[in-house]
């Protein structure tokens, strides 16, 4: 008898520890870029994101789910990462916890752990903090500046906010800094340079593939570009939406999850071009500056149904 597990499906001699490592090592540029902007915040918020999301994972498994423990696989571990990347560098330490119970205990555990989550679990996390603490999340601190209390940083608005509330012509000067990382955000605004280096690594280590990622910044510089030649006083650039925002550490690190996202290039392409017309829409036309964890959510409601219409037909099939 043929027993199948549940994705990821890994068909050579990877295992999921390794793949959950290349996608860690493929991080450290951007870890770098914001533990030099943000000092001491960075630490304090990724590494207790990361302890909390590997101790619920534990937790759930040994007195809930009271199965032998899966935290050596390393997800846990990149779902802190990923969620202290979506944070801000100020965030109080209780907050950050309560984001890692909501990724790994409502988007992760109740599904069956990895392999059969529907969501993506950083993103679970992120969108129930933004919705439950809506003044911690979205105050930004500003880069370089570190006081003893990283709770206490100066703050400033992003520049998708001020562009949102004054159109293009508040487009503010030193726009090349959107490469290097220096501009308010969240931990994973990290730079053009250090997310685009990470992707290079994963498509040489075959740990993803060029579908999503190339899909989801083409169909973003695609829409926002139509609305950019209606009206460029109102509409910005679309280089400055591929570059401003997590779009680049969603497109790359977050769409690309193997569980969340679907199994065919045509499915991935379909999916990453969903993720890129969301994101434009929400950040153009919707209440929040930043419509990349929407986006990706939502396509990954649909990921079962593109994989049913994408599937290759079986041999002899019509």
């Amino acid at each position: 008898m043929w027993y199948v597990s549940s994705s990821p499906h890994i068909h050579s001699g990877d295992t999921v520890s390794k793949n959950m490592l290349s996608v860690l090592v493929a991080l450290i540029p951007a870890c770098i870029v914001a533990l030099y902007y943000y000092g001491l915040g960075m630490l304090m918020v990724t590494t207790v994101s990361v302890v909390s999301c590997v101790a619920v994972e534990w937790a759930i498994q040994k007195y809930l789910m009271r199965k032998t423990s899966t935290i050596n696989d390393g997800s846990a571990i990149l779902t802190g990462v990923l969620l202290a990347l979506n944070l801000p560098s100020n965030l109080p330490v209780w907050i950050v916890i309560v984001g890692a119970i909501a990724a790994i205990g409502i988007g992760k555990m109740p599904f069956g752990g990895l392999g059969n989550n529907i969501f993506n679990p950083a993103l679970v996390g992120r969108i129930f903090l933004l919705i439950s603490f809506p003044a911690q999340m979205t105050t930004w601190p500003v880069p370089g500046f570190f006081p003893m209390d990283y709770t206490d940083a100066e703050t400033g608005a992003t520049l998708l906010t001020v562009l949102q509330s004054g159109g293009a012509t508040a487009l503010p000067q030193g726009v090349g800094s959107l490469l290097s990382g220096d501009m308010g955000g969240s931990l994973g605004l990290a730079g053009g340079v250090a997310m685009i280096g990470g992707l290079c690594y994963m498509l040489v280590r075959k740990t993803i593939t060029w579908h999503i990622p190339l899909s989801v910044m083409a169909s973003t510089i695609l829409f926002t570009g139509v609305m950019h030649a209606v009206d460029p006083t109102q509409y910005i650039s679309p280089l400055i939406h591929l570059f401003s925002g997590g779009l680049l550490l969603g497109a790359i690190f977050m769409a690309t999850d193997y569980v969340t996202s679907p199994m065919t290039p045509v499915g991935m392409l379909v999916y990453g071009a969903g993720i890129g017309l969301l994101t434009a829409i929400i950040r153009l036309f919707g209440a929040y500056p930043e419509g990349m964890a929407f986006a990706i959510l939502i396509m990954n409601a649909c990921t079962p149904l593109i994989n049913t219409y994408t599937k290759p037909k079986h041999f002899g099939g019509c």
